[in-house]
């Protein structure tokens, strides 16, 4: 009969993406492993791994298994985390996925205060300029910024996020402001690459009018940091959240460009794997991190503060 280390033995086995890898997680030797895989099998009666395939590969009934068999696994996590609050509060882990800027700057501090609270949760935390990309499975939450593609997750919405399109004062001089976003065409921008997302196709809205301009970046970073420096530098523009640029906009190290012309919102919402369910750690993280944007978002009283002086 299938137990639950069965199960958590073949999630180890997807997530390492070799035998070798799972050898050495689970301290054993690549026979052990692979000794165990074919009992396994031999216990199903079905064909788990193909072994004709040059890469690991699961078989159609390895992957269902998998996908099925994470939710099993995280209902009876669940349980074992309820029992244990009973008697002992607040414990397991919580892994965190982030992306670079983000998470430094407002995620960490969340962990920090939670880690206080909490001090019998373990937390892992990975900053990456992929965070969708990375493998979902490993992660409890996934902090998120812009829009969500085709995916299979589930968003929390955590605050509110506008994109802006910007450039220093000596580039708005030397180079003049565009009237429309078919001028930036011509202009030289720097791109952010991030998520494999098409970092030169930029779009723009007004009123009912959506216009999509294909840039042609001199510079492209996957940090966010590197390239408002640059463009504060007088490098070229960068289209970029304005929870990244207030306080430059606001210390006159970037102005806004095309203000009537409106690029689509980058909320930042976690992300799950699930929507019922979740454990009480997780769920009190999102709190946690709603909690620090309200009423107002720290970026949104930057630029009201902004507007009120011009």
């Amino acid at each position: 009969m299938l137990n639950s280390s069965d199960i958590q033995f073949l999630l180890v086995i997807r997530e390492s993406a070799s035998l070798l890898a799972t050898a050495h997680k689970l301290g054993l030797t690549p026979s052990a492993v692979t000794q165990r895989l074919q009992q396994l099998e031999k216990k199903l009666g079905i064909q788990l791994m193909d072994r004709s395939a040059r890469q690991l590969q699961f078989t159609d009934e390895g992957d269902l298994l998998c996908r099925r068999g994470i939710g099993i696994i995280d209902q009876f996590n669940v349980l074992l985390e309820e029992l244990h609050a009973r008697r002992h509060g607040m414990v397991g882990k919580l892994t965190i996925n982030a992306p670079f800027g983000f998470g430094r700057r407002y995620v960490a501090s969340v962990v920090a205060a939670f880690r206080q609270r909490y001090p019998d949760v373990e937390i892992r935390m990975t900053l990456s300029d992929q965070p969708l990309v990375a493998s979902s499975d490993r992660f409890d939450l996934v902090i998120h910024i812009g829009e969500l593609r085709s995916s299979n997750l589930i968003s929390h919405y955590i605050a509110p996020n506008r994109r802006i399109v910007c450039a220093s004062p000596g580039f708005a001089e030397r180079h003049g402001l565009p009237e429309h976003p078919r001028d930036l065409a011509m202009l030289p921008t720097i791109a952010l690459h991030e998520n494999n997302e098409d970092v030169t196709l930029w779009q723009f809205r007004q009123r009912r009018t959506t216009v999509n301009i294909r840039t042609q970046p001199v510079l492209i970073s996957n940090d966010g940091e590197v390239i408002r420096q640059w463009a504060a530098e007088g490098l070229g523009i960068i289209m970029r959240s304005e929870w990244d640029v207030a306080d430059a906009l606001a210390e006159g190290k970037l102005v806004p460009l095309l203000p009537d012309w409106k690029p689509p919102d980058a909320n930042v919402v976690a992300l799950t794997r699930q929507s019922a369910g979740l454990p009480e750690r997780t769920r009190t993280f999102m709190r946690m991190m709603q909690e620090q944007f309200r009423p107002h978002a720290p970026w949104r009283l930057r630029l009201r503060d902004l507007a009120s002086r011009q």
